[in-house]
């Protein structure tokens, strides 16, 4: 991360940082329709080569998404003293500019709710009942869809069964999180460059499985491509907004399983200066008991394993004490 400048008050604490360079925009984001012929060997050499792609023809009704995301808008849009009624976050509930416990800030107001089985956890402070059903409607449609992703995974990797990975997410005990996210309009501050932008949710992995993001039509998503640049720095490009599509990362988890062959991506948002930008983003997690370990039939002979075995309740305690930017899987390497 390069920060700039020292923010002015109103955005205290919160980095500013360069944009990618002009002509940094990845166009190609590799596009994958589950239901065509290839799907797998698709899926899994976008996660070999980026650890990112989108969903195209997933079956998804665009109404599932356009209540929810009508839902998100009307609660972000409340008064404060209610939103503030839903919060803190500890972890799960309404926060504004602060994320997660360990000093960590963005621009950015978020609802972080759990999940139980195909709906919002009855302890997670859902401000209304219709956002509780249209979450519910759309977690059940992401649930869905993370599994067919993970079996492609598993078929495209030769992996036997084809429910190795998918099932557990369907466990009736997956860890699985539901997060909206508002970015209000930030205009730079006076006197700084357009290569300038302001963190909206700062850099990391995500430490589930994989997670599913789909968001309205502004723009503010990049991702770190593979190799540094001659800095030594991430080369950040940005993600054009697909409203028709949904993204998906894979997360730290799925990469311990595959011994690295696929990766965990990095990824940030930046605030957009004249428009808002909703995002909807469903973490599809293992049981907490659920051992991750690279898996055999993907070790070739003589390969050394590049993890050791440990728990996702083990690795998820770990990354709720750790900075957003950490390398969390740096500890658990073999």
């Amino acid at each position: 991360m390069v920060v700039l400048a020292k923010p002015p008050p109103a955005l205290d604490q919160i980095s500013l940082l360069r944009s990618p360079e002009p002509g940094g925009c990845f166009a190609d984001v590799p596009a994958v329709d589950l239901a065509g012929p290839g799907a797998a060997p698709a899926v899994v050499d976008a996660c070999e080569r980026f650890g990112f792609f989108k969903i195209v023809n997933h079956g998804v009704p665009m109404g599932v998404v356009d209540r929810l995301e009508a839902e998100a808008v009307r609660f972000f849009a409340s008064p404060q003293a209610e939103k503030d009624a839903s919060g803190p976050a500890d972890p799960f509930g309404y926060g504004n500019k602060r994320i997660g416990r360990n000093g960590d800030m963005g621009w950015l107001e978020y609802l972080l709710l759990a999940v139980d089985g195909a709906s919002v956890s009855k302890a997670s402070p859902v401000p209304s009942s219709s956002l509780r059903d249209a979450v519910n409607e759309y977690v059940g449609a992401m649930r869905r869809l993370a599994t067919s992703v993970l079996e492609a995974v598993a078929e495209g990797l030769g992996v036997a069964p084809r429910d190795a990975l998918s099932g557990m997410v369907a466990d009736a005990a997956s860890d699985q999180v539901f997060r909206l996210n508002h970015y209000p309009p930030c205009p730079l501050p006076p006197g700084l460059p357009d290569s300038c932008a302001v963190t909206g949710f700062g850099e990391h992995t995500d430490p589930q499985l994989l997670s599913v993001l789909h968001s309205n039509g502004t723009a503010g998503l990049q991702v770190a491509l593979p190799g540094d640049d001659d800095d030594g720095h991430h080369r950040w490009a940005a993600v054009p907004p697909d409203r028709a599509a949904f993204f998906v990362n894979v997360g730290d988890s799925l990469q311990v399983l595959t011994n690295g062959r696929l990766r965990s991506v990095r990824h940030r948002v930046v605030a957009n200066s004249l428009k808002p930008r909703v995002s909807m983003i469903y973490f599809a997690g293992p049981p907490a008991a659920q051992r991750l370990a690279p898996l055999p039939e993907l070790l070739g002979h003589g390969e050394q394993r590049l993890y050791w075995d440990f728990t996702w309740g083990d690795y998820k305690r770990a990354a709720y004490r750790s900075r957003l930017g950490d390398n969390r899987l740096a500890p658990f390497r073999a």
